[in-house]
Parts: structure tokens; C-alpha cells; sequence
């Protein structure tokens, strides 16, 4: 029994060991005193991320854009980088995207006019 249970805590400890550096829960940038938390997780052979909490000034409140996806399709491209796209809640139009992890921040862009045109924030990792 205790050869199970020591297997199984290696098997854990190794696949929280192999997550994806864009895996985990970040904050978005603010925008107008509003920002959010974004849950990124694997959705296919990419990751996408799903709005979990919505913030105004300090206090959370309940937008109409909770559990909607604001990354979508973010397939690895090596070095911490990704590419997909974006969907960017205050016009509802979905962009190109871009991502670059660098330990607790993520620069997402979204683009237009291929990649000629972008707007990008920086996000940092809650969990």
C-alpha cells in the first residue's frame, strides 16, 4: 500500500511540474478601473482562457463577461511564446493573438492588418 501511495504522489508532483508556463489563473491589466481574473488552461492541443472574476476599482462585481473566453486557441511556438487569438471585450471583435510568458507576466497582444497594428497589455499570475 505504501509503494501505491508514494507512486502516486510522484505522479502528481510530476505533471504540477510539467505545466505549461501560460497555465494558471492571471489578472488583466485594468482598464478603466475594471479588470478581471483569466483561468488559462489546455483546451485541445492549445490553451485558452475563460474570464473567472470580474473587478471594479476594489470591489468584485458580476459582468456579463464572466465565463466568456478572452484567449482562444493560444498554441505554443517555443521560449514562452504562443500565438492564437484574442477577444477583446469593450468593441466584442476576436484578433490575432500573441503571448509571451516570462515567469509571473504574460504580454498578450492583439493584432490587425497581419501583425502590422497591435494593442497589448501585461498580465500578472494570481495562481
Amino acid at each position: 500500500m505504501r509503494h501505491i501511495i508514494l507512486a502516486a504522489t510522484f505522479a502528481l508532483a510530476a505533471g504540477a511540474a510539467s505545466a505549461d508556463p501560460i497555465e494558471g489563473v492571471w489578472q488583466t491589466q485594468p482598464d478603466e478601473g475594471a479588470f478581471a481574473h483569466v483561468t488559462v488552461a489546455p483546451c485541445g492541443g492549445a490553451f485558452c482562457g475563460t474570464i473567472t472574476r470580474t473587478y471594479r476599482d476594489t470591489a468584485e462585481y458580476q459582468s456579463p463577461n464572466l465565463g466568456r473566453q478572452i484567449v482562444i486557441d493560444m498554441a505554443p511556438q517555443g521560449g514562452g511564446n504562443y500565438a492564437g487569438r484574442v477577444w477583446r471585450p469593450s468593441n466584442d471583435k476576436i484578433y490575432a493573438g500573441k503571448a509571451s510568458v516570462a515567469g509571473d507576466r504574460m504580454s498578450l497582444s492583439g493584432c490587425i492588418a497581419g501583425g502590422l497594428l497591435c494593442s497589448s497589455q501585461t498580465w500578472v499570475r494570481v495562481q
